[in-house]
């Protein structure tokens, strides 16, 4: 039995739940230990990174839901690891300003289990959507939970942060305790049964050197090879501003905690809109193709970045709100492109590879997000240093952002080729 349209929806609602904590990381705690602690960026970085980091680990944690015939369980358990992860590093960034060494121990467990929990939840839900869903809805699915992850990051971080004022850490403590509960108890109720009623079998596993083989064979493929680069190039590129948007809201707009959690929020939604926008022209409409709405997504995020930048110098809070949401429009169009390119692609080449083509792309993107936070954040604090204030220090990494944007867009031209259809995605062979 296939999945219905409820259970995909029940489903993105573990997506919604993965986004909502991930999030409370990645943009308020962030920014606490940048502003109010006055730490490193490049701290909190690493933190991230980490995050990111232990994420490769996602095929094993796909393994071991095909081979143990029961994806739910896995589903369940990684939530409850991630949310406990959550809470540990709000408590963490907490106990930095008094006990800064045993706070920072506490941050990087906390952040390993974020990276353990995301990774074995996220990675087994794909793969019962995956298994159960049928072949027809499969993009549909993929388009529907991506979209209620990023609802669910957008609504938490405009929540969270109109609660947060005025801060103080029990407040803190308190708001992230409700959120990674709420997670938990949402996830189970969502998931439970739907793999029973679809009757959904696990996969007869060739075992990990099967594995290695098949994976060292899709790199031989130059197609597959020159995705995976793009994907590490313009994921670094997406994921560069993630940890120093906050704190340049806060260090050159004066924005207090509460209104730079809710900039991130509102660029989140921006982000929705642009996965809708192209999920309607492209699909529904059938306007232009995969490799159009990549270039324009990448071109319309390097001129974001571009008058965020020039913003600096007005201080004016009130216009980076807009530029910041125009950011999030033309990286949700990017992304949601790429995605539609990555399952346009993942058929061709060598057959049955679609799931380590697949994995070698989410890989890819994994690193990069770290790759690209960590290098944002770094460059800031070292910026910082070189010149004399923070607007300036802040737009040169910007501009760096947008100028691999930009590359992104000249090398999707190359390695993503529109075909005779509109919409159709084929790969450039390679040299």
């Amino acid at each position: 039995m296939n999945l219905s349209w409820l259970q995909i929806f029940r489903m993105g609602l573990v997506q919604m739940c993965l986004g909502a904590v991930v999030v409370l990381t990645t943009s308020t705690l962030n920014r606490l230990m940048v502003v109010e602690l006055a730490l490193p960026a490049v701290l909190p970085g690493l933190l991230v990174g980490l995050h990111y980091g232990i994420q490769i680990t996602r095929p094993n944690w796909g393994f071991l839901s095909d081979t143990s015939g029961n994806r739910t369980r896995w589903i369940i358990g990684g939530m409850a690891v991630l949310a406990a992860g959550g809470w540990l590093a709000a408590l963490g960034v907490v106990m930095m300003e008094t006990q800064f060494g045993a706070g920072l121990a506490l941050s990087i467990l906390a952040y390993a289990l974020i990276g353990l929990g995301a990774g074995a939840s996220g990675t087994s839900l794909l793969a019962l959507l995956a298994t159960a869903c049928a072949a027809r809805r499969r993009a549909a699915a993929a388009t529907i939970t991506w979209l209620m992850m990023i609802a669910g990051i957008a609504i938490t971080a405009g929540t969270v942060g109109a609660f947060l004022d005025p801060y103080t850490p029990a407040l803190l403590l308190r708001i992230v305790g409700i959120v990674s509960l709420g997670a938990v108890v949402l996830t189970a109720l969502a998931i439970w049964g739907i793999e029973a009623r679809t009757g959904a079998q696990p996969l007869k596993a060739d075992g990990p050197v099967r594995f290695r083989e098949g994976l060292a064979e899709i790199w031989a493929e130059p197609e597959a090879r020159n995705f995976t680069i793009f994907v590490f190039l313009s994921m670094t590129a997406y994921f560069m501003q993630e940890l120093i948007l906050e704190p340049y809201a806060g260090l050159v707009f004066g924005m207090t905690p509460g209104q730079s959690t809710q900039l991130s929020g509102a660029q989140n939604g921006g982000v929705f809109l642009g996965m809708l926008t192209v999920g309607i022209a492209a699909t529904g409409l059938r306007l232009g193709s995969i490799r159009h709405w990549v270039v324009a997504g990448c071109l319309g995020s390097a001129m974001s970045l571009g008058l965020i930048t020039a913003l600096g110098a007005s201080g004016v809070a009130a216009a980076l709100v807009p530029a910041v949401v125009l950011l999030g429009f033309f990286n949700g169009m990017f992304a949601v492109a790429a995605i539609g390119a990555m399952m346009a692609l993942a058929g061709q080449g060598r057959g049955s590879r679609e799931g380590t083509r697949m994995g070698l792309w989410g890989a890819a993107q994994a690193m990069a997000a770290g790759f690209g936070g960590l290098v944002g954040a770094a460059a800031v604090d070292v910026m910082r240093r070189v010149m004399v204030a923070d607007a300036p220090a802040f737009g040169a990494v910007f501009t760096f952002e947008a100028a691999l944007f930009v590359l992104s867009a000249l090398l999707a031209l190359r390695v993503i080729d529109h075909g005779r259809d509109r919409g159709a995605a084929t790969l450039v062979p390679g040299e």
